[in-house]
């Protein structure tokens, strides 16, 4: 956990990003229309002293009062959406605890439902423990696993396979943690970090800087654990910063891929290393039996955890328009029924998008909003050793022709090219996206696999 001088920090940025949002956006909040939806029955009741066990209750409510980071409506309980002449209504069966549609360009949020409501979050989690890691190592590091990398990994874990005494790449685990949700891969390379302690504490640190104040990393594989919490509307600032960062969005769109097997003796005697193929377990990219790829897909995670129930965080391209979607515990445990409502909710904001007008905004990371004008402040490294000329985040940045996660990962699964650049310009304040967001090319509808 983060030394208390941190946590203090931490408590101050909080309490004055809640003041300075209510003073700027009451007035507009005021003047906005009423939420379609009234709040949930019991939504006056306070927050309880470990919001995490809360979700395990099937009648908790969302706390009266909230965060208002990114605008006073999303602090409110309830669904927050501004319905007028030519908005489309919100789909019908959505059960989610918690859920936001933004787009991810303009950082506008379209509608959310208690998006800054605290609650467990499973391996979305591991969006934060890559956007803070990634950068660390080139993809071509070698380590050779000791036991004690792979300690403490809690029981029922996920697991992509990795055994003691062999050597894997760093591109071998991030493809471990992002298709398979490895919580082995995860703990091998916070050992690399100098181990679970010091990584959770870099992680809760970049959340700050994310302005994610509504996340506490205890795990950094999103094992349930007691205090650990995040928001729909933190997951969405998390999978947005993450996404400038090409790797990220590699291994993020990545269907498929091989991974190194463990070494053995051939008939022969021959010692030989076989591979094996693991899948990407975000069902609207790899499709399931009642589930179909979604149009345009380029990730991002998904978790599902006794505490936490499914999670996902998605993000999809149509028409030259980037939208993201955060859906947390819906309450119907239906097959997939987290990817089905995510579905519906995409479906919704690439119909309602320059339609509706929005109930918030994404935030910038704290160092943008304190730069001034100073141009390029605050953009992530785009890949590991950090921002260089064509690099996301980087002024001027070229578009890349063609993303391939490489080391055995296949063409069909990966998204097909990464075009355009990120241009951070900070004027007057003001946190201001390149229309042009950098994400794989449209991933056209595949087969099943």
């Amino acid at each position: 956990m983060p030394a208390p001088k941190n946590s203090i920090r931490r408590s101050l940025l909080v309490i004055s990003t809640i003041v300075l949002s209510t003073v700027l956006t009451a007035p507009v909040a005021l003047a906005a229309p009423s939420p379609s939806s009234k709040p949930s029955a019991g939504s006056s009741a306070t927050a309880t002293a470990d919001p995490s066990k809360k979700s395990k209750d099937s009648k908790a409510a969302p706390p009266a009062k909230m965060s208002t980071v990114g605008g006073t409506r999303l602090g409110q309980a309830g669904t927050q959406v501004n319905l007028a002449s030519g908005v489309p209504v919100l789909p019908k069966g959505l059960s989610a605890r918690s859920w936001i549609v933004a787009d991810a360009e303009s950082g506008e949020v379209l509608a959310a439902h208690n998006a800054h409501w605290r609650l467990a979050p499973a391996s979305t989690l591991k969006m934060l423990f890559a956007d803070t890691l990634l950068p660390k190592w080139p993809s071509s590091t070698e380590h050779k696993v000791e036991s004690s990398d792979l300690a403490g990994i809690g029981s029922g874990s996920s697991m992509v396979g990795i055994k003691e005494d062999e050597t894997y790449t760093v591109h071998d685990l991030w493809l471990g943690v992002f298709l398979r949700s490895g919580n082995d891969a995860v703990r091998v390379l916070a050992a690399m970090n100098g181990g679970v302690e010091s990584t959770v504490e870099e992680m809760n640190e970049h959340a700050e800087e994310l302005q994610a104040f509504d996340t506490v990393v205890v795990s950094p594989d999103g094992y349930d654990a007691e205090g650990q919490v995040s928001s729909a509307y933190d997951l969405t600032l998390i999978a947005r910063s993450g996404l400038q960062k090409k790797d990220f969005r590699e291994y993020a769109s990545t269907v498929r891929a091989d991974f190194p097997g463990e070494t053995k003796k051939n008939k022969k005697g021959k010692k030989v290393r076989d591979s094996f193929e693991i899948q990407n377990t975000n069902r609207l990219l790899s499709g399931d039996y009642d589930v179909p790829v979604y149009q345009g897909i380029a990730g991002v995670k998904n978790g599902n955890t006794t505490n936490a129930g499914a999670t996902f965080t998605g993000v999809a391209e149509q028409d030259g328009r980037v939208l993201l979607v955060t859906v947390m515990n819906p309450e119907k445990k239906e097959s997939n029924g987290v990817y089905k409502e995510t579905a519906k909710l995409l479906d919704w904001g690439f119909k309602a998008a320059g339609k509706v007008d929005p109930v918030g905004e994404l935030v910038p990371p704290g160092s943008a909003a304190q730069a001034g004008a100073r141009p390029g402040a605050g953009a992530s490294p785009g890949e590991a050793g950090g921002a260089g000329e064509d690099a996301p985040g980087a002024v001027g940045s070229k578009p890349v022709a063609s993303a391939a996660a490489g080391g055995g990962a296949g063409g069909i699964g990966t998204a097909l090219a990464v075009t355009g650049g990120v241009l951070v310009l900070l004027a007057g304040g003001a946190f201001l996206v390149n229309r042009r967001w950098p994400l794989p090319d449209l991933v056209r509808r595949r087969p099943h696999p």
